[in-house]
């Protein structure tokens, strides 16, 4: 039943779906009536809209370019609805809708018509929190974001923006919420036109976060492998190897025994796979550099290259090393596809190449044959310890395994921002949650859950 607002009988808590087309006032009047038409239709057909009106708990209010839908029994609801209504824009490109969702105080009232509608804070905010998004983007107030992050199912797809002046003065806290799929997960332009000192600000310590949890991720990685024996070697000759890589390296001082592994191409019909594709990559890296007798270039050093360019003697001459690896991945279901190949840069020659085809419960022996595929083939020497490192493995749930490289992918990404802090935090999160044994993960997690709260 409704929830009644205490200090007014006639107030009840409602939870709002505003939305509007973008662009609307720039369409022809015959554009105009064909877009809300099609609007209409879309949102009647969607299984939460059919449900809730069904029942007697939906009213919806239209507003010229958009309209309002009010929900009475959940926060849910309205979240529910904008995605079912994202989900078949997707098929609409055209159609370019923004949505924001808030919970308050409305007044049931009639209209002149004795049409049952509403009014009052609870229709008003969300139009304001709706107005802070641009095309695709599903945002909701930070009331209705702590209400939904009590629940796994919706607490991984948000993600805060923080506060910001709306109409009238007043201040508002916005979260992003957006699936692999859905919603938009870009930033709205009126967050990236706040104030410069302010949104220096907000990028200063956005960019200390990821450089020191990139630190701690390092460490823990480093924690575990010591575990099974390991040793620094490997990890100071990467280091000199990383300093030696510079543009005007002789040829002849590139060591036969070095290897730059360029970013995964990820071939997935699901673009959203990327992250799996990157992980891959890191979780290869890491392997290799801790073979001593191989000088490994981390993966700051290569990420802005493309998968298979066509300059490879050139970029291996900027990086100094002698060999590259190139590889892509297809990830579909429980089913992942990687191809790797070892290229020996000087005169582009294939040293090795393989495809190898897993499950996702057996990923894991894919990175240890890789790492061993290479020692041999640049004959390096591997000794037991080592061996036994690079084939050890952090976890034994495919599905905490999975959550890791999700929240891995956002500690990589080229320009760290607060909302990849915090969805780096929640993968990492749900990986210890599945596997709490997941050593690399948990002090991952631990770590950026204390950055989250720095001011």
């Amino acid at each position: 039943m409704p929830t009644k607002h205490k200090s007014d009988p006639h107030l009840t808590t409602a939870h709002v779906l505003f939305m509007d087309v973008v662009g609307y006032s720039k369409l022809l009047v015959n554009e105009q009536r064909e877009v809300v038409h099609q609007l209409n239709q879309i949102v009647r057909k969607t299984a939460q809209f059919r449900k809730s009106e069904a029942g007697g708990k939906l009213i919806s209010i239209p507003s010229g370019d958009g309209m309002a839908l009010v929900f009475f029994q959940s926060p849910e609801e309205p979240v529910q609805c904008a995605l079912e209504i994202s989900r078949v824009l997707k098929n609409h490109p055209r159609l370019r809708l923004r949505m924001g969702v808030h919970s308050g105080p409305v007044d049931q009232v009639k209209d002149v018509n004795q049409r049952s509608n509403v009014a009052g804070a609870g229709i008003n905010i969300a139009q304001r929190v709706m107005d802070c998004g641009d095309a695709g983007h599903i945002l909701v107030s930070k009331r209705v974001a702590d209400d939904l992050a009590q629940d796994s199912l919706w607490q991984p797809h948000l993600h805060e923006l923080g506060e910001i002046e709306v109409k009238h003065g007043v201040r508002l806290g916005i979260v992003n919420l957006y699936t692999e799929e859905l919603g938009n997960p870009q930033l709205p332009e009126k967050f990236s036109r706040l104030p410069a000192a302010k949104k220096n600000g907000t990028q200063t310590s956005a960019r200390k976060y990821f450089l020191i949890a990139a630190a701690i991720i390092a460490a823990v990685a480093l924690a575990f492998f010591l575990q099974v024996g390991t040793h620094l070697r490997g990890v100071r000759q990467n280091e000199q190897g990383r300093a030696a890589a510079s543009p005007n390296q002789n040829a002849s001082t590139i060591p036969d025994k070095s290897i730059a592994v360029l970013p995964f191409e990820n071939l997935s019909e699901e673009k959203a796979n990327a992250y799996f594709a990157d992980g891959i990559q890191d979780e290869i890296l890491t392997r290799l550099s801790k073979i001593a007798d191989l000088k490994v270039i981390s993966r700051t050093s290569t990420q802005h290259y493309k998968s298979a360019p066509e300059n490879l003697p050139e970029i291996a001459k900027q990086l100094g090393v002698a060999n590259i690896l190139e590889g892509s991945v297809q990830k579909s279901g429980d089913a992942v596809r990687v191809n790797v190949q070892l290229i020996k840069a000087a005169n582009d020659s294939h040293l090795w190449a393989d495809t190898f085809d897993r499950k996702l419960t057996d990923i894991f022996s894919v990175e240890s044959e890789v790492a061993k595929a290479i020692a041999d083939q640049l004959r390096a020497h591997l000794s037991g310890r080592e061996e036994q490192v690079i084939s050890a493995k952090p976890t034994d749930n495919p599905e905490a395994y999975d959550a890791y490289l999700r929240g891995l992918a956002y500690t990589l990404k080229t320009v760290p921002t607060p909302a990849n802090v915090l969805g780096a935090q929640k993968y990492l999160r749900e990986a210890v949650r599945l596997d709490p044994k997941f050593a690399i993960s948990w002090g991952c997690c631990h770590t950026l859950m204390r950055l989250s709260t720095f001011p």
